[in-house]
């Protein structure tokens, strides 16, 4: 058999293939690990992906001994939501496996910030809509721009809210904003939000991570104090109400009836 020399395209492909872009970036400060949103394409919309690395960078800061706090942001866009591929995946075949876990993923991208053993802050610039709401009303604290828009953006796109939205909404704003937003659309600021006790400060939009920082801070230099301070905030502060991974549940079957309708 004739040898064959090698080829500029046979050498490619010997070449090992390239890694893909993280969608979140992970540093650690001041016993602070700051979780970043990292596709600014898509205003951060939550893919299966970025889903996965923030799960991913919450158990790498819960595991980290030095560290005891969290920030996560999104630098001038917070979150837009989950991807639309996801949703329309979901609405085909809301039981088809592949479709219900990859959903399920998305909701285990804010649980997880939300159940972390550290304390948790959102620096919250630009949009936080939908999934990207519900990540921010996940952690403990707020600190959001006062031009920030925070909206639930469920209804206008024809869909129920998920990821237990009302429960969240309710937990952070009270009935009321619960049902001005969850249900009737409403949108607010972050000067609205702090108003409505959503969120601790609403600064300029360029403060909005330092201050957040600086909240973490204090208490991340800490850990070993900072995850026992947490833990019996949580346990001391649970509101009434249905429990935050029953309402995940409960909203499910209506938010896949409403993507199946789409």
């Amino acid at each position: 058999m004739t040898d064959i020399p090698a080829t500029a395209d046979s050498s490619a492909a010997d070449s090992p293939a390239p890694q893909p872009t993280p969608e979140v970036t992970y540093e650690v400060r001041e016993g602070v690990a700051r979780i970043t949103l990292a596709a600014p394409g898509r205003r951060n919309a939550l893919s299966v992906e970025m889903s996965h690395e923030i799960i991913e960078a919450a158990r790498t800061a819960e595991a980290d001994p030095a560290v005891g706090a969290i920030v996560i942001t999104g630098g001038p866009h917070f979150c837009s939501g989950a991807v639309r591929e996801v949703l329309a995946a979901a609405g085909k075949d809301p039981a088809e496996d592949r479709a219900y876990r990859n959903l399920e993923t998305i909701y285990r991208a804010f649980t997880s910030i939300g159940e972390i053993g550290l304390p948790t802050i959102a620096a919250v610039r630009g949009a936080a809509v939908g999934a990207g709401l519900n990540l921010a009303l996940a952690t403990d604290l707020r600190v959001v721009s006062t031009t920030a828009r925070l909206l639930p953006g469920f209804a206008q796109i024809g869909i129920h809210p998920g990821g237990g939205h009302f429960t969240l909404l309710s937990r952070a704003g009270g009935r009321e904003a619960a049902a001005a937003m969850g249900v009737f659309g409403e949108e607010i600021d972050g000067a609205r939000a702090v108003q409505l006790g959503m969120a601790w400060a609403a600064v300029d939009d360029d403060q909005v991570e330092s201050e957040a920082h600086r909240l973490a801070a204090r208490v991340g230099r800490d850990p070993d104090l900072a995850r026992r301070l947490v833990a019996n905030f949580r346990r001391q502060t649970a509101g009434g109400g249905l429990p935050w991974d029953v309402a995940v549940e409960m909203e499910r079957p209506s938010q896949m009836w409403s993507l199946r309708r789409r």
